[in-house]
């Protein structure tokens, strides 16, 4: 569990106008600078436009994070955190493709009174634009406290800080927060690195995969397998509330929904058998499942309470509805459906009603998936090779990001700025591998996975 701690320290230590305990309030150095909801005087506050993808990304200055004292932790010890602490926040804000961070190793070590007092001179000689700067404390109860200082090196003033109270085993999220709050400050975007992903991962030949149900954080980090491989497993998401997560298996050579407690590692079925049933995915509020179940020689979409019970059909039309997906309010869902001929994109109210068709293009369009932004849809275009690509949910401003051999199964991240999906090879030796891209089609980036990975479900933004 994170803490946000967002009263940590008093005006004599490290954050404003906060009450702490006694423990917290040890030699911290006053700060400096204006605060962030100050109005400085002279240039205008530093920002990063998110509309030019890695064209000019911010040059921006990331030292190693000093440890208050040196302390042997269950992490290991506050200094090596410290280090530890710049290099995940450094990988992220590059990873974004917005930021060029000028890492720890081309950077002079920061004492810890330097924190909140930034040597701006030292700074500018470097060429960073922005600078961040924090520290690593252990605390009495065997926590940890991580503070994040963001601060205008021409400007000379401070943009953002937060602090956090971690256990040891969660020093990566503080540094995630970290990253978070110098993205979403500089490019007034939301935060999205501190989340998990769901994947399946795979191995052996194309004919004979073992898919297991796998998890991990955004970057790669505390990956572990949730099943054994036994059967085969498709299109994980996660519940909302991050608890749980809906996926297709193969049971007994039939496909079929099941939910699965991370924290129990349970699994039940959701939707009684007879029928095929697959496609499944969470509504915004947790209270149903959405799938689609093939009857009668009929593929329509569904939905299903997430404890389970008898299904609703919601599309009736003859021919193959699937792929459904609500928008963030839950007021409707779009899915694929050839109706029409071809497989196209269609969007409808949540009760099934006013029934559209929003995709025109050439060839066949697939896994559409709303932002939770509620402003575009991303989905798979089939012309030839397979391409991620976005429209607006009234089907207009179509635009497609990548451009290889087969890349499907867009996923968003919590922000609504980077889709996630899987890109396989040619061929019967082709293998498959998790990529994000943002919203720009620019900075594309493969994700590291112990083995290969398909069908990624990126999670909300963690609490």
């Amino acid at each position: 569990m994170m803490y946000r701690v967002s009263k940590l320290w008093s005006l004599a230590a490290l954050l404003l106008c906060a009450a702490v305990p006694a423990a917290a309030q040890e030699a911290a150095p006053p700060p400096t600078g204006q605060a962030q909801d100050q109005t400085p005087a002279g240039p205008p506050p530093l920002e990063v436009s998110v509309t030019g993808g890695i064209s000019a990304p911010l040059p921006i200055a990331i030292p190693v994070m000093p440890a208050f004292t040196v302390t042997s932790t269950a992490a290991g010890s506050t200094d090596a955190l410290g280090r530890q602490l710049a290099d995940v926040i450094t990988a992220d804000l590059k990873n974004s493709g917005l930021f060029s961070p000028l890492g720890a190793n081309a950077l002079r070590p920061v004492d810890y009174p330097e924190v909140t007092a930034p040597q701006f001179d030292y700074w500018g000689g470097t060429g960073a634009q922005a600078l961040v700067q924090g520290f690593i404390r252990a605390n009495g109860d065997g926590t940890l406290t991580v503070g994040c200082y963001l601060y205008d090196v021409f400007s000379r003033i401070e943009l953002a800080r937060q602090g956090f109270v971690v256990p040891p085993a969660d020093w990566r999220r503080a540094a995630h927060k970290c990253a978070d709050m110098v993205y979403t400050r500089l490019t007034g975007e939301g935060p999205y690195f501190d989340s998990r992903v769901v994947y399946i991962s795979e191995t052996g030949p194309k004919n004979r995969k073992i898919k297991r149900l796998a998890i991990m954080d955004q970057d790669g980090a505390n990956h572990r397998f949730l099943t054994n491989g036994q059967s085969i497993v498709l299109t994980p998401r996660f519940a909302p509330n991050q608890q749980s997560i809906v996926y297709m298996s193969y049971v007994g050579d039939r496909p079929a929904i099941y939910v699965y407690d991370i924290g129990s590692g349970r699994q039940r079925q959701v939707v009684p058998p007879g029928n095929l049933s697959f496609a499944p995915r969470f509504s915004p509020d947790g209270r149903y499942i959405l799938f689609s179940m093939a009857v009668g020689g009929n593929t329509d979409v569904y939905r299903v309470s997430a404890s389970g019970g008898q299904p609703q059909r919601l599309t009736n039309a003859p021919g193959i509805d699937t792929g459904g997906s609500y928008s963030p309010d839950g007021s409707r869902i779009v899915f694929e459906s050839d109706r029409s001929g071809g497989q196209q994109l269609y969007v409808m109210n949540a009760d099934g009603s006013d029934q559209r068709r929003i995709s025109f293009g050439g060839g066949r369009y697939a896994t559409p998936v709303w932002s939770p932004r509620g402003d575009l849809i991303a989905f798979t275009r089939v012309t030839g090779n397979f391409r991620v690509g976005i429209m607006s949910p009234s089907g207009g401003g179509e635009k497609l990001l990548t451009d290889d051999w087969q890349d499907e199964s867009p996923s968003w991240s919590p922000n609504g700025r980077v889709l996630m999906f899987f890109r396989s090879g040619q061929g019967r030796a082709g293998t498959a591998d998790l990529w994000s891209v943002d919203l720009t089609g620019v900075n594309e980036r493969k994700l590291p996975t112990p083995l290969y990975g398909s069908d990624p479900g990126w999670g909300p933004l963690r609490p």
